[in-house]
């Protein structure tokens, strides 16, 4: 294979998506889609077999989400750099990718030749923003966390909130589309940060810091 071409798996669980992405980058020269996944872990699985350069990660996949894959990816020390292109730019969203491992951060409302761009610059190990995401990267440096508190991460926020109304694990992986498990290992994160044991302190610690609320 040409060396100066830079090889890409497609992650996203939409089918129009993913058909929209390989043709834009079969008619482009320099690229070379070698396979795609409808969600985390099949993508993860692929990357492991089709060792590509760079993969274009969605988060919000049912049955595997983009976050838990690129951590995975991470741990595995997969050598693809991961570009995340979703339609969400919150910060439940971007810091947890970030956090994770992803080299870039782009939206899908973003111009052919920016995502041209923002690909060669993530094959090179070069991390690339959207403004959007760069814009709430700075605002989260520049509010660091209370003296002798462990910040919680945005994720870690999301499931509180839920948590704080009263909503069931089950129920939390549904709405964030992560596993149980996972939201059960962002709880022992939580409970160790706030130095709490259980759900309904986690809650109350949360109120009285202003983390909630």
């Amino acid at each position: 294979m040409n060396s100066d071409v830079i090889t890409l798996l497609i992650v996203d669980d939409h089918p129009v998506v993913r058909d929209g992405l390989r043709g834009m980058f079969a008619d482009a020269p320099g690229f070379q889609v070698l396979g795609e996944a409808a969600d985390g872990v099949a993508g993860v699985e692929l990357a492991g077999r089709l060792d590509p350069d760079v993969v274009l990660m969605d988060l919000r996949m049912p049955g595997g989400n983009g976050v838990d894959a690129i951590a995975e990816l991470t741990r595995r020390g997969s050598r693809a750099k991961v570009l995340v292109l979703t339609t969400y730019d919150t910060d439940s969203d971007t810091l947890p990718a970030i956090e994770a491992g992803a080299t870039g951060y782009l939206l899908k409302d973003a111009p052919r030749d920016e995502l041209f761009t923002a690909v060669r610059a993530a094959a090179d190990g070069r991390t690339v923003l959207s403004p959007a995401v760069a814009s709430r990267l700075v605002s989260r440096v520049r509010a660091p966390a209370a003296p002798g508190h462990e910040a919680l991460s945005a994720r870690e926020r999301e499931v509180l909130v839920l948590v704080a109304r009263g909503t069931s694990n089950r129920d939390i992986a549904r709405e964030l589309f992560i596993s149980e498990a996972t939201v059960k290992t962002h709880l022992t994160h939580i409970y160790g940060k706030l130095d709490v044991k259980d759900r309904a302190a986690a809650v109350a610690v949360a109120y009285d810091r202003k983390i909630l609320g």
